[in-house]
């Protein structure tokens, strides 16, 4: 049982965004992790871009091309004062930018999508065919419409159309540990649970700089959530809301393709972390509704 008393009793907040789901094949586990790794490593969304996340590693059993694979999310913010079709053009862009830059130029590598519930969907010619220069082509291979981008080492595959829905991002909690130590294995046991959940990405993994809506200089975007800084508890004074011995708060980002797929990860990922010594408790970022419309309630995660 969950000791609730280690929990604050406080929610975090989770916001609306568009994601895509992809499976990427390449001939040896190096190649497919360099791919996988390197396309998710930035995330990004507080500054407009994309951020990604690796959902879980396939067995050649699980891909359309029978190799080695990686399922990964992307995330894209809505702009909810435009058409929604505008953002998700530019979340076609972005995500061209990582495919193009971090999977493309990988040695036989393949895209393929992985959203059998796609709400819409993304013609990847435009931005991403069209490397080939106009000597790309289409046809069917693995029962899919894939188009061949012609390169130096022949040649890179990637579906033509890839599936696009709404999702629930930016959900969160925060590990508030006495020691280094803590924190390091708060954080492995808190995604090790985490990613046993089907739909979820962290993509932030162990997260050491949570921010606020609030700054000073609104050209960076969020900055430090001052109040929450360990090393200005002293400065601070009474306006510090760092507990009595905690000093490391790291942060769990949760993206998820449904808000109950991200409600289940946070309760797993808060159990775990509870379960190490010098765990004090579990709090989460919220911002008085300014961030997100979703409020997730830590403590009714376990009823």
């Amino acid at each position: 049982m969950v000791d609730k008393s280690r929990i604050e009793d406080t929610y975090a907040e989770a916001f609306q965004g568009i994601y895509c789901r992809l499976m990427v094949t390449a001939d040896d586990e190096g190649t497919l992790r360099r791919a996988a790794e390197d396309a998710t490593a930035t995330p990004s969304i507080v500054i407009g871009r994309v951020e990604g996340g690796i959902e879980k590693w396939l067995s050649s059993e699980e891909t359309p091309d029978k190799r080695r694979g990686a399922l990964l999310q992307f995330w894209g913010g809505i702009d909810p004062k435009k058409p929604l079709a505008e953002s998700v053009k530019k979340f076609e862009t972005e995500l061209s930018y990582r495919i193009r830059q971090d999977i493309l130029v990988k040695p036989f590598t393949a895209v393929f999508d992985a959203l059998p519930k796609a709400e819409g969907k993304m013609d990847m010619m435009e931005r991403v065919g069209h490397c080939g220069d106009g000597y790309e082509w289409v046809e069917n291979r693995y029962d899919r419409e894939v188009i061949i981008v012609p390169i130096m080492v022949p040649d890179f595959i990637i579906e033509r159309y890839l599936g696009y829905a709404h999702g629930v991002m930016g959900a969160n909690f925060w590990i508030m540990c006495k020691t280094k130590e803590a924190l390091k294995k708060a954080g492995e046991e808190a995604l090790n649970a985490i990613h046993k959940v089907e739909g979820v990405i962290t993509p932030f993994d162990i997260c050491s700089a949570g921010s606020k809506p609030e700054t000073r200089f609104p050209w960076i975007g969020p900055t430090t959530n001052h109040p929450y800084c360990p090393s200005l508890k002293a400065k601070l004074g009474e306006e510090s809301k760092v507990p009595e011995n905690v000093n490391y708060i790291p942060e769990i980002v949760i993206n998820g393709v449904s808000l109950e797929a991200v409600k289940e990860a946070m309760k797993c990922g808060i159990e775990a972390a509870l379960t190490v010594d010098d765990v004090v408790k579990v709090s989460a970022g919220n911002y008085g509704g300014k961030l997100g419309e979703y409020k997730i309630y830590l403590r009714e995660l376990f009823p």
